[in-house]
């Protein structure tokens, strides 16, 4: 049975998981403006989503960890990106985001998400304490065994759940090794269990993002992913620019798509191969504006300093950007923000 990933066209192109940056609001407006071929959520703790709703009985409305899963019927296809080392907690999650419905903004058409997606690369200590996020580049008898797990979760719930022509796939986010490069040991492990997507970020855990992406290994991965399992897609990841970048190093290294993360900081057309120099400032600073007004609505609120991060991103490149950001920072609300971009005189 086919999952949406065959439904997407070649090379496609998907918006990163990125905390704080890819929530529900800053996907409103992406695609408000261009979607990307798949949309990601932020990353969920799989063991904080059991904790606070099967121990805590947090009431869903109020569980910030339930806010980050909210989505909208127009950010389809979308993925939700969980973590965990426990393959109890990653089953549960994916049960909980498969079913789920109703969400702050808008209804889904009484369905959940259209995929899962395993985070096997996130370099925070916390999480690598747990044995999750990158920590399990190290542990690849775990690593399969949360990606069975998961598949297992799908196939448990009842066809009512999930569109009954697809099947909700499993995908996983990774790195190409953790001290150093280990495709040929780590690609393969991930490959025999047969998800139908690995995204590679295309650095080592230790390099972090202090070091330019080596795109020369997504050449290598395409190479062991056709001798071992042909139809596991595979998405590659870091240092992309734009959405011509994207095309290009799509067709350079024979990967199925193309991941963009930090090139949609301050540039919501970026799937519209719109570049942010070409974005005439009223435009950018509307956006901000609207952005903010979307943050304002998520629930459980969020701290208004998160947008931080945005305003130093859309207000930067032109004369007076400085000083235009330094009065940005101090808003406490939309309509500060939006009161203090209607006096600027830039």
């Amino acid at each position: 049975m086919k999952s949406f990933w065959q439904e997407l066209p070649k090379p496609f192109f998907a918006m990163a998981p990125m905390a704080d940056v890819t929530d529900v609001a800053f996907r409103a407006l992406v695609a408000k403006r261009c979607k990307p071929d798949i949309f990601w959520t932020e990353f969920v703790s799989a063991d904080g989503l059991y904790h606070t709703r099967e121990i805590a009985k947090m009431k869903d409305e109020e569980n910030p960890l339930m806010r980050d899963l909210q989505f909208t019927e127009e950010q389809r296809p979308i993925v939700a990106q969980i973590f965990s080392s426990k393959p109890e907690m990653i089953a549960y999650a994916t049960k909980l985001v498969v079913e789920l419905g109703p969400t702050h903004f808008a209804q889904c058409g009484g369905r959940g998400f259209d995929g899962v997606d395993i985070n096997m690369g996130c370099p925070d200590r916390a999480i690598e304490k747990q044995g999750a996020g990158a920590a399990l580049v190290k542990n690849s008898a775990l690593a399969q065994e949360l990606i069975l797990a998961a598949k297992k979760a799908v196939q448990e719930l009842p066809k009512s759940s999930y569109r009954t022509d697809l099947v909700v796939p499993v995908s996983v986010k990774t790195r190409v090794g953790y001290n150093e490069e280990s495709l040929d040991e780590w690609l393969p492990a991930l490959l025999s269990a047969n998800p139908a997507a690995i995204t590679l970020h295309l650095r080592t855990r230790k390099e972090m993002s202090l070091v330019p992406a080596g795109w020369e290994l997504m050449k290598k991965a395409v190479e062991i992913r056709n001798k071992i399992n042909p139809n596991v897609l595979l998405i590659g990841n870091g240092d992309v620019q734009d959405l011509e970048d994207a095309r290009t190093k799509a067709v350079e290294t024979g990967c199925d798509g193309i991941m963009l993360g930090r090139a949609m900081f301050g540039n919501p057309w970026v799937f519209a191969g719109r570049k942010i120099e070409d974005t005439p400032l009223a435009e950018k600073l509307a956006a901000l504006v609207e952005l903010a007004h979307n943050f304002e609505k998520l629930s459980p609120p969020k701290n208004f300093a998160i947008l931080k991060k945005h305003i130093k991103a859309f207000v930067a490149g032109f004369a007076g950007a400085a000083d235009l950001r330094v009065r940005l920072m101090s808003a406490h609300s939309a309509s500060e923000l939006e009161a203090i971009i209607a006096q600027n005189k830039v």
